[in-house]
């Protein structure tokens, strides 16, 4: 007998890789979920440091970078998708109100993923929201994938705390999604089982 279940909605929600995820974009990844709905899934993992720094893009596409705190940050691999394109994960500048960049998506949770230039002519100024993350490249899903892949037990799936993104070391980030759902990595078995 087949039952409806509700749609899950894991926006603003971390995914994190169970141990059989042997694909190399997701392996021992975690995924910040900026958007899911029945039409498929995006995201971007953030505890997968490219060896670019934000001052090395900055230089790339020309803008001086006037904030010393993100010098020597590294930008992300975000996902396979679209490589080559930036995007900016902020707290939201003005929460409950409209962005003020030209292409932003705003996620339930206070923050906000902008994909335009202007976020970055705004931090190159000093400017431009405080808590920053910057990747090449997004994680896509089509319709079901995600679903699909929840059910094969390739994830596991807590709902987002910024603070992992924002305020904790790279490699710990893993760890530290793991302890929202109170386990540690040794407790997880790479071989999925099937009640």
């Amino acid at each position: 007998m087949a039952m409806d279940s509700e749609p899950i909605n894991l926006t603003h929600h971390f995914l994190i890789a169970m141990p059989g995820l042997a694909d190399k974009s997701f392996a021992k990844s975690v995924v910040y979920m900026c958007e899911h709905s029945d039409r498929g899934a995006l995201g971007l993992v953030i505890n997968k440091p490219s060896d670019i720094s934000v001052k090395k893009l900055f230089d790339k596409v020309e803008l001086p970078l006037h904030r010393d705190d993100l010098t020597e940050t590294p930008v992300f691999q975000g996902g396979p998708v679209q490589t080559e394109r930036g995007f900016v994960l902020h707290e939201s500048m003005m929460p409950g109100h409209e962005s003020v960049y030209a292409s932003t998506m705003s996620i339930p949770g206070g923050l906000e993923m902008t994909t335009s230039k202007d976020v970055l002519e705004a931090l190159s100024t000093g400017a431009g929201p405080r808590k920053v993350f910057v990747s090449l490249g997004y994680s896509a899903w089509g319709e079901g994938q995600l679903e699909s892949e929840l059910l094969d037990n390739s994830w596991l799936t807590v709902a987002a705390d910024i603070a992992v993104i924002f305020d904790t070391p790279v490699e710990q980030r893993y760890d530290k999604a793991l302890l929202l759902l109170g386990l540690q990595s040794w407790m997880l078995s790479p071989v999925a089982g099937h009640a």
